[in-house]
């Protein structure tokens, strides 16, 4: 194999990835334009918490458990490839969990996301009929350099009550086609991180069929192509930055994850960068194109190792409080930690199963959608609990770092604040405030959000289950061994020849 050192087949290192951002993009932010997004006070941090995944893969502390050889001599992350049996399945999903590590379960669009979409395009390039080649081509240029790219895959939300004619004045489409690509219109949302990627991937997983192929085009495109524009929410970081300090918003200053709303103005997408246009495919993209279960892998993984983190931050927090010999507290920790053990038991029973896929191996659909289930009801759960059985302990806090810095004060937050079993303020107030951090603040109010809602929505991860079931006959088998228990009666008793009905003692009877 020929050992690649052309740079442009290798993974990015932190600071090519953060240079890279630097390419005229279009990303507005409080009524102006962002100017570099690596350097602005909304992004820088989380800027470099993704240049940090980057750089690990060129760490030979990591890189056994990070990477893998590509087909011609480089090397990427090991999730921009399709497994081809159960132990490259567990070393990927050990990869994800490695740089989930370095941000404490937080960063769930990180580069790897996508990886759940890339690294199928090699395995099942016959699915995007009429543009084989485009998979085929993405599947080697994504591991290439790693790309980082996210999604936009559903419509804005407006004018529901129009039905089927709702949104197509702003929906994204296509407004004319040439010989060299498709000119595209409209918007997407919600492009979570998008403002830190290289590409953004645009497709329609939504509830209702696309009835116009004018509407159906999946493509990937350039986060700085000429026409697009991200329309930013409210910063976390920003505001963490104006108001206090890293020790106040541990978490806000440095994983922030902006979510915007992605405007396209007549932007050029070449043909080799759309993988379908047509209305079946674009359709059956959601269950055809085998990224589902990955990205269930991925999100399964992630949950579990932030579920580390808050067992953890959760168990020093109530030996802070004290409360933590408390018997009904220490069944609530329990709990956690029963959570907390469920998503490592989903992502492994992922990891270590192998369905058939076109050469290749996926996650089994039964786990990865039992995931999607419980990950929309476990964060509001976790959260309640620790509400409770933290309580005041959240909020009985002084307003930042400057008071630990005023001698006029800093004698009575010693004596004050200090915490059980001779933990000093300081450490407990630091504790605290990563906990209502990761809970209480916007930060931790939008996250909770995203755990809710950013595998699909409620009903459709539910579904998705039941359709599993009635396709693969598991439904039907369970509904026969139901049955085999009425088998054994009818009206006139027990019909099993060893069971004995009840004639001789039946008061209702005599």
């Amino acid at each position: 194999m020929t050992i690649v050192t052309n740079k442009d087949y290798l993974p990015f290192t932190g600071k090519e990835y953060l240079d890279s951002l630097d390419d005229g993009r279009e990303v507005y932010l409080y009524g102006e334009r962002v100017k570099n997004v690596a350097e602005h006070p909304a992004f820088r941090n989380s800027a470099r918490m993704i240049a940090r995944m980057y750089d690990a893969l060129h760490d030979p502390a990591k890189q056994d458990v990070l990477t893998t050889p590509t087909e011609w001599g480089g090397f990427t992350h090991r999730f921009y490839r399709a497994a081809t049996n159960v132990e490259e399945q567990v070393a990927q999903r050990d990869a994800i969990a490695e740089w989930q590590r370095m941000a404490w379960g937080w960063m769930g669009r990180s580069p790897d996301y996508k990886g759940c979409f890339l690294g199928t395009l090699g395995a099942n390039a016959a699915f995007y009929k009429g543009f084989e080649e485009n998979a085929r081509r993405w599947y080697r240029k994504a591991q290439e350099r790693t790309w980082y790219v996210n999604h936009a895959i559903m419509h804005p939300p407006v004018d529901r009550s129009l039905g089927s004619e709702a949104g197509r004045d702003f929906f994204a489409h296509v407004t004319r086609e040439t010989d060299a690509g498709i000119y595209v219109s409209g918007a997407k949302v919600v492009a979570t991180n998008s403002m830190l990627t290289h590409y953004t991937f645009i497709g329609h997983v939504g509830q209702a069929a696309i009835k116009d192929k004018a509407y159906c085009p999946v493509f990937l495109m350039p986060t700085g192509a000429p026409g697009v524009k991200l329309i930013c929410r409210t910063s976390n970081e920003y505001r963490a930055a104006a108001l206090g300090s890293p020790f106040d918003y541990p978490l806000s200053s440095r994983l922030d994850e902006n979510d915007a709303i992605l405007v396209m103005e007549d932007v050029f997408i070449p043909w080799e960068d759309v993988f379908i246009y047509d209305l079946e495919q674009a359709n059956a993209y959601n269950t055809g194109s085998g990224y589902l279960e990955r990205a269930s892998l991925h999100g399964c993984t992630r949950f579990a190792v932030k579920l580390d983190f808050l067992v953890g931050l959760l168990a020093r927090a109530l030996e802070i409080t004290g409360s933590d010999k408390f018997h009904g507290v220490m069944s609530q920790l329990g709990e956690v930690i029963a959570w907390r053990n469920t998503f490592w038991a989903l992502s492994d029973a992922m990891a270590k199963s192998a369905l058939p896929w076109n050469g290749m191996i996926r996650p089994a659909a039964e786990p990865a959608g039992a995931y999607r289930v419980m990950n929309q009801l476990a964060m509001p759960k976790i959260k309640n609990i620790i509400e409770q059985i933290v309580a005041s302990g959240l909020i009985y806090l002084n307003s930042g770092v400057e008071d630990f810095l005023n001698p006029e004060i800093r004698a009575h937050l010693d004596r004050y604040a200090r915490g059980s079993y001779g933990i000093s303020a300081e450490e407990r107030v630091k504790v605290m405030k990563l906990l209502w951090d990761a809970i209480g603040t916007e930060f931790g109010a939008r996250h909770e959000l995203y755990e809710i809602n950013y595998i699909g929505s409620n009903d459709v991860t539910r579904q998705t289950n039941l359709f599993a079931a009635q396709e693969n006959g598991l439904l039907d088998s369970c509904k026969a061994f139901a049955a085999t228990a009425m088998a054994d009666y009818d009206l006139t008793g027990w019909i099993a020849p060893d069971l004995v009905n009840p004639d001789d003692v039946n008061i209702l009877k005599k």
